[in-house]
């Protein structure tokens, strides 16, 4: 696509990579095939073609608007799109840039800006966060719907973690919002490990991965969290440890572009280098050891719901069902397993009408083959599906840990 930057524009810290973006798409329209909000609305501007013209015309110094921005927050950034372009449009960085310079130049209206506010302000916090969640079990009935969904419907304690006894190491990311809404995921993760003999150390300074400011119009806050958590992990890089473990694929997705978000800073670039090498999904660090030493069986019939950001931008997809599967686990089959879910991070709460629409057609998939669980891989995700009150939805690697002998 023939492009030319204002001189504004070129002025970006990124202006070079957005054009280098802009003109690898050759407007063939296959992204519009896969978008979950295209499928929805049916208007071009809400389809990743239609996205990239519009922050096209931006870049080109054309007038900013409100609507522009509207067609940017609707996208759920499930990088479906990346999968399905032919050319390798990377759209989700073209996106950030775009955004960036529309949210600096259109101010949102004031109930949006107390929104993302405070949602910057809670999610990221874990003590914050507990502290609302459980004034939010008590007053519930109460609460309009919205939050209520939110609200989870059964929290499984967290069991005792295994001593450091392993000489190899990992270091886990205990989250910002996970420790609170599923408790024993991490839990149940670093027992599995340590069957495997590999010890879990899990670094308390190290807390929001940094993506719920990032993509919520402060992604300078967003990339000086990336660099604390960096600060925190390194010791333990030094030490040894052979991978930093997820067990939220939306976090591991932005872990993993630590490197290329903080490539121009002289200070970390080559620590973030390092530690997005380091980043690993807990399927594959899973998926790489002998799983038939643990003798875990079931028969136990689930429909796994695979994250946005596990098949999309981790490029996972299946890895876990493969798992799953050599387990002994009745996999049920997923009509269109490749669209999103609706959670997409904050999305539920800043889109709750699109959002709603994507949960209830990827529950009616999920169930259509009518599993006793639904399991998936990331805690939004988790989160979402489960607000419906329909059929249960839990972390894959706590039904792998039940299954042990």
């Amino acid at each position: 696509m023939q492009t030319t930057l204002s001189e504004d524009a070129r002025q970006l810290p990124r202006a070079a990579e957005a054009e280098s973006i802009l003109r690898s798409c050759v407007h063939c329209g296959f992204c519009n095939a896969t978008c979950p909000t295209y499928q929805l609305l049916g208007d071009e501007l809400d389809g990743p073609r239609g996205r990239i013209y519009l922050i096209k015309q931006v870049l080109e110094g054309n007038e900013v608007t409100r609507k522009t921005q509207e067609h940017l927050d609707r996208c759920l950034s499930c990088r479906n799109c990346e999968t399905t372009c032919p050319s390798g449009v990377d759209y989700h960085n073209l996106l950030d840039i775009g955004r960036a310079v529309v949210d600096a130049a259109v101010p949102r209206p004031l109930g949006q800006r107390l929104l993302r506010a405070g949602l910057r302000g809670a999610l990221p916090n874990p003590g914050l966060f507990k502290g609302l969640l459980s004034s939010g079990q008590v007053f519930r009935p109460l609460l309009p719907n919205t939050l209520q969904s939110k609200l989870p419907r059964n929290v499984y304690p967290a069991k005792p973690r295994p001593t450091t006894r392993h000489t190899r190491q990992v270091l886990m990311l205990e989250g910002c919002v996970q420790p609170s809404l599923s408790p024993n995921t991490n839990a149940a993760a670093a027992r599995v490990l340590d069957r495997l003999g590999i010890s879990v150390t899990s670094i308390r300074e190290a807390g929001c991965c940094g993506a719920v400011d990032y993509h919520l119009d402060a992604q300078a806050t967003g990339l000086a969290r990336a660099r604390r958590n960096i600060d925190a992990w390194w010791p333990g890089i030094e030490s040894g440890a052979e991978a930093i473990v997820q067990t939220a694929s939306g976090c591991g997705a932005f872990i993993k572009d630590y490197g290329h978000l903080l490539s121009t800073d002289p200070a970390y670039a080559d620590k973030a280098k390092r530690v997005s090498a380091l980043a690993k999904d807990l399927v594959e660090v899973l998926r790489d050891e002998p799983l038939d030493q643990l003798g875990a069986h079931s028969d136990q019939r689930l429909a796994f719901h695979c994250p946005c950001t596990l098949q999309h931008a981790q490029k996972l997809g299946g890895a876990v069902e493969a798992i799953l599967t050599s387990l002994g686990f009745n996999l049920t089959s997923i009509p269109d397993s490749h669209l999103c879910c609706g959670s997409a991070g904050t999305y539920s709460l800043t889109q709750p009408e699109l959002s709603r629409q994507l949960r209830d057609n990827k529950l009616n998939a999920l169930e259509s083959e009518h599993p006793e669980v639904i399991v998936t891989a990331n805690i939004g995700c988790q989160t979402h599906l489960n607000g419906a009150g329909r059929t249960p939805v839990r972390h894959w690697i706590e039904l792998v840990e039940a299954a042990l002998p």
